[in-house]
Formats: structure tokens, C-alpha cells, sequence
């Protein structure tokens, strides 16, 4: 294992903190200071140091649901000032990272953990996401087809982000939609896919010139918002650890 990812995930570090460490002298391998970024690591016979101090090999993560409001942004720092989601959660959650983001004008259910393996497993899993979402427009049957077979958009930038590199877009047919209500110009749907790409279904939506007005996460897997209120948190129950255990144990990760 490289180096920075063992200090990542045994550390409050990020990786990108933990190269930063390496390079400025403060981490030994075995009493010896480590000048090389792509040092490789035996978790079972080595020992490491992080400004003198051992790091021990976690035995436990934890995790936790938070209830993202709108305005907030999934970072851990912005370079224009804005509010994120640390400025909210208490501060022992700092180092935590999300699964995946909801964008700034995105509000719903948001996972966060002390495990960064378990983030990216997550993330990168199809585990199915449920979504409120306000359209403006009408949902026509073009658009029904394509949340029933996906398809491939070669330009996917609108409800991108102004600065995106990401151009194109394969979306995966939805696992489920429904059409809750349409009137005065505008659809509410609740959509359930399978993937969390870079801003999806506003990208999807905006292939057929729908803007999405409103967009709320209310489910990951079996996990709910239920009455969280917005801006609260909870810790995962016992329930959805053992769920949460069994799908890193079915996926082969190593946290």
C-alpha cells in the first residue's frame, strides 16, 4: 500500500495532507524519514511515524447521515469563502469525507466517514440513490424512454458546472421514476438510479432542455432521511452497519 493512502486511512490526514507531510520530513518508516511519495508499506510489519507519533492501524470506522441543505458546499475548503458542510457538522467530523456530493444548490441526504476506502467504495458502487426532482418543463415521452433505457449524450454540459471538463456522458437506464405531479410549467418526479456521476440528472434532464429547479437525495441503499431535519445529523444504527459491513465484505475492500 502506498504510503499516503496508509496515512489516509489510519490518520485524520488526506492524502494530498499526507504527501505534504512526507515532504516536508515529518513522517519515518521504521525510524528512517521518508523523503519518496511513492513509498510502498506493509500494514502488518512496518511502523510509521507522523510527527513522532505511531500510527495505529484502525479497527473501527464510523459513519454518519447528514441532511445537506441547500447553500452548503461538499468541500473541505473553498477558495471564495462559501459555506460547506464542516461549517455545520460538528468539528470532530472535520476530517470525515463524503460519499460522492450534492452541489451547492442540491439539498438531501449525504453520507460521511471516517474510512476513506469506504467512501470510494461507496461512491463508486451501484448501490441505488432515490431523488426528488422539480423540472421545468414537461417530462414527454422522449424523455420517459430515455430514463428506461439510458443512452449516450456526446454533449452533456448543460446543468454542468461553467468550469467542468466533462463534456460527454453515458447514463445507465434509471431503476425506477415516477411522474408525482405536473402543473404550472414545472414536473416533480421521484427518480432512483443506480450511479452518482458529475451532477447526472441535471445533466440528463438538461439533454432535453429540462432545467432542474429542485433536486433532493432522500435515500442511499436503505438508508433514509426519514424525519432527519435539514442541517441535522446521526450516527449510522446498528442495522445499517451491519449492512454497511456485509457490502465491504461482498465487494472484497479493505478499509
Amino acid at each position: 500500500m502506498r504510503l499516503n493512502k496508509f496515512i489516509s486511512h489510519n490518520t485524520k490526514y488526506s492524502r494530498r495532507e499526507a504527501d505534504l507531510l512526507i515532504k516536508e520530513g515529518k513522517v519515518s518508516l521504521n525510524g528512517r524519514v521518508v523523503s519518496e511519495l511513492a513509498t510502498e508499506v506493509s500494514e502488518s510489519e512496518e511502523k510509521v511515524r507522523v510527527n513522532g507519533r505511531k500510527v495505529l492501524l484502525k479497527t473501527e470506522f464510523c459513519a454518519i447521515v447528514y441532511h445537506k441543505p441547500k447553500g452548503e458546499l461538499v468541500t473541505k475548503r473553498d477558495d471564495r469563502g462559501r459555506k460547506t458542510i464542516y461549517h455545520s457538522l460538528p468539528s470532530r467530523f472535520r476530517s470525515f469525507n463524503s460519499v460522492g456530493r450534492l452541489d451547492f444548490a442540491s439539498e438531501g441526504l449525504l453520507l460521511l466517514t471516517d474510512a476513506p476506502a469506504i467512501a470510494q467504495a461507496l461512491e463508486k458502487s451501484d448501490i441505488e440513490r432515490e431523488y426528488y426532482v422539480k423540472v421545468k418543463g414537461e417530462v414527454g415521452e422522449n424523455v420517459m424512454q430515455a430514463m428506461r433505457e439510458g443512452f449516450f449524450a456526446s454533449d452533456a454540459s448543460r446543468g454542468g458546472h461553467a468550469k467542468s471538463e466533462i463534456k460527454s456522458m453515458e447514463f445507465k437506464p434509471f431503476l425506477d421514476f415516477r411522474v408525482v405531479s405536473a402543473s404550472g410549467g414545472y414536473t416533480r418526479l421521484r427518480v432512483v438510479i443506480s450511479e452518482g456521476q458529475n451532477r447526472e440528472l441535471r445533466r440528463f434532464f438538461g439533454c432535453f432542455e429540462l432545467d432542474v429547479v429542485e433536486l433532493k437525495r432522500v435515500a442511499f441503499g436503505r438508508m433514509s432521511l426519514d424525519t432527519l431535519g435539514e442541517g441535522k445529523w446521526r450516527y449510522f444504527t446498528r442495522s445499517e452497519y451491519d449492512d454497511l459491513r456485509d457490502f465491504l465484505k461482498k465487494s472484497g475492500v479493505r478499509w
